[in-house]
């Protein structure tokens, strides 16, 4: 199935907005396998885009609740591939998975965002493709997909962590 033609009709409908967030508490490194279910980063990405317009809540992690960062990637990952993730950025940032360079984002990858300055994790989205991204903003706001273009976001970006390896994505 080709995934873009869904997305690019999605992504004209989304409202692009800021973020920002507050830095966790330190947390060991955890180790978290590579996840290697076929099909898992596609339907990791329409879960994803799926819950656009759910409210924020700090410490959220149900679409019943409302959502926080981290809690919107551990359940799209938990509902969607049956993958479980670590539950702050900053052990999300830190878990044994491939680490990706900006201009090989693939769906499914997991962006890290210094929102609050420095050089200090405190903010994570779901790459969903053609440049923009999933992800839960501050008080006050919903789930939205934003742009990596957007100048806030080249700013604050971080790093990239793939969950999804594309060879184990793609075959059976």
């Amino acid at each position: 199935m080709n995934v873009t033609t869904p997305v690019a009709l999605f992504l004209l409908a989304a409202l692009l907005t800021g973020c920002a967030g507050r830095a966790p508490t330190p947390q060991p490194t955890i180790h978290v396998p590579v996840a290697s279910s076929h099909g898992g980063a596609e339907n990791v990405l329409f879960r994803a885009l799926g819950l656009v317009g759910t409210p924020y809540r700090y410490g959220g992690n149900t679409p019943a609740g409302g959502f926080d960062c981290s809690g919107l990637i551990g359940y799209v990952y938990r509902d969607a591939a049956g993958v479980s993730l670590p539950r702050s950025t900053r052990e999300l940032i830190r878990m044994r998975a491939p680490a990706v360079a900006r201009n090989a984002l693939q769906s499914g990858d997991l962006l890290f965002f210094a929102t609050n300055g420095g050089r200090q994790v405190s903010h994570a989205g779901i790459y969903v493709g053609d440049g923009r991204f999933v992800h839960a903003p501050s008080s006050g706001g919903t789930v939205r997909l934003d742009s990596l273009s957007n100048s806030y976001w080249q700013r604050t970006y971080l790093d990239a962590k793939r969950v999804f390896t594309a060879e184990l994505a793609t075959n059976p």
